[in-house]
């Protein structure tokens, strides 16, 4: 359940972000219309994903969190 470790997950929030928060969309093919579009002009300058964590900062960042859930129960 750790959406930021699936690169699917940071690509939504790309398309959230740049196309559709604030977006007016006044029906369903205007709003197709808007993620092909952005899937065209992402597609047009493709760009491997490069993960940049620490594989140490991930596990402490999950350590931490496990403490945190463990003090509320």
């Amino acid at each position: 359940s750790c959406s930021w470790l699936n690169a699917v997950e940071g690509f939504f929030a790309i398309l959230a972000k740049r196309r559709l928060k604030r977006g007016v969309f006044r029906s369903l093919n205007d709003l197709q219309v808007a993620i092909n579009r952005f899937l065209a002009e992402h597609n047009a300058d493709p760009r491997p994903f490069t993960w940049t964590a620490s594989p140490n900062k991930i596990i402490a960042a999950v350590k931490r969190g496990h403490q945190v859930l463990d003090s509320i129960h």
